[in-house]
């Protein structure tokens, strides 16, 4: 299957973008180790190849600048997850693609999410074992929060709820990042192609 687009056609009225393109927003969540920024990466760069307009949003970015006044009790998450739904919806409402990846640990956060986004919201669980994300802790944290040298640790003191209503799950354990992506990359294209 072919699904190149032309390099993403850009009008500016009014000090607004607008792309021969529809806006969607991909909220990826899942533990820490799940493989979010692998995916969201490899995404980016397939629709960008393919000719489309794309930003990412990742939570530990965001927790270093406009969240890094928020800390990690359920209130402080919750206002995490609003602010970058009110982002991505901005970015949404110009027709561009962005792919989210947070953590988004409670179903309250992802309905929040969804509500913010609305029509355009496409929720992906990346379902990974625990076991399986400690094992990938490539910067230490789970190991810091077994030992108790990290308080309100997803997965570990603070609790995680799997997915109810994820767009799609995809187990990130079984297959490769590139895998993955392809499978997301599949189930979206149809939602995003050039705008009538």
């Amino acid at each position: 299957m072919n699904f190149k687009m032309k390099p993403a056609e850009v009008i500016v009225k009014n000090n607004f973008v607008n792309l021969a393109q529809k806006g969607m927003v991909i909220w990826l969540f899942g533990l820490s180790g799940s493989g979010k920024t692998t995916i969201s990466t490899l995404l980016k760069e397939k629709l960008e190849n393919e000719g489309f307009f794309v930003t990412t949003l990742d939570g530990d970015v965001l927790r270093e600048g406009i969240n890094k006044d928020l800390g990690f009790n359920e209130v402080d998450r919750a206002e995490n997850i609003r602010r970058a739904a009110e982002i991505a919806k901005l970015m949404m409402l110009n027709n561009m693609i962005t792919i989210c990846s947070f953590i988004t640990p409670l179903e309250q956060h992802r309905a929040l999410a969804a509500n913010i986004i609305g029509e355009h919201y496409f929720e992906v669980f990346l379902d990974c074992p625990l076991s399986i994300c400690k094992e990938r802790d490539v910067k230490g944290l789970y190991k810091d929060a077994d030992l108790k040298l990290i308080s309100n640790f997803t997965g570990v003191s603070a609790k995680f709820e799997p997915a109810i209503n994820a767009h799609l799950v995809i187990k990130t354990n079984t297959e490769s990042p590139l895998q993955s992506m392809n499978k997301l990359f599949l189930k979206i294209i149809p939602q995003i192609g050039p705008t009538s």
